[in-house]
């Protein structure tokens, strides 16, 4: 890669436009890339409730940018979401990159930690984890800034690297283009 090769990411929230050019980055050394954000529906609610949910989320929300900006070289869907487990609130995300070159797509997840009881009980009222860590934590708009990871360790973890780690596991097959992904191959 030497020309400026262009990410579209499927928001326009800060933090994932940073994380997506920092995974590709790390991954792509070489580079260099440029990165713009697009606001498009993820085709699910607006508080994905189960893995499965979310992942499609993600990978309608890549697919809606590429649709929407078919000049660039690389498409990203990060979706966050939640999943009931044995009464405790899970939290995670899904990462969807999309690949111009031979239409390869890497897909990954992100760690997974607990929501503390405050949070779960309004998110299970229907309240998106945004606002209920907003609510809970005292703060304003904290889905941009540091979300729930960051949050909940005092930034040890930051929202940044949460979802930095993610596009990076998303990019194993851009960055093994021999192999074989998926059961389509692609």
């Amino acid at each position: 890669m030497t020309d400026s090769q262009h990410i579209v990411v499927a928001s326009t929230n800060p933090v994932k436009i940073q994380a997506a050019l920092t995974g590709f980055q790390a991954m792509f050394p070489e580079g260099p890339f440029d990165t713009s954000g697009i606001s498009v529906p993820s085709g699910v609610s607006a508080q994905p409730m189960t893995s499965l949910e979310t992942r499609q989320g993600a990978l309608n929300r890549a697919e809606a940018a590429r649709k929407g900006h078919s000049d660039a070289a690389f498409w990203v869907g990060i979706e966050g979401g939640c999943e009931d487990n044995l009464g405790e609130l899970d939290v995670f995300a899904w990462v969807v990159v999309v690949s111009r070159d031979r239409n390869q797509r890497g897909i990954s997840r992100t760690g997974t930690f607990t929501l503390p009881q405050e949070v779960a009980q309004l998110v299970r009222q229907g309240i998106e984890l945004g606002e209920a860590d907003d609510r809970v934590f005292g703060r304003s708009n904290s889905k941009q800034q540091n979300g729930s990871v960051g949050l909940l360790t005092a930034d040890v973890i930051t929202r940044l690297e949460y979802y930095r780690h993610a596009v990076i596991l998303a990019l194993i097959p851009l960055k093994n283009p021999s192999l074989t992904f998926g059961s389509n191959g692609k």
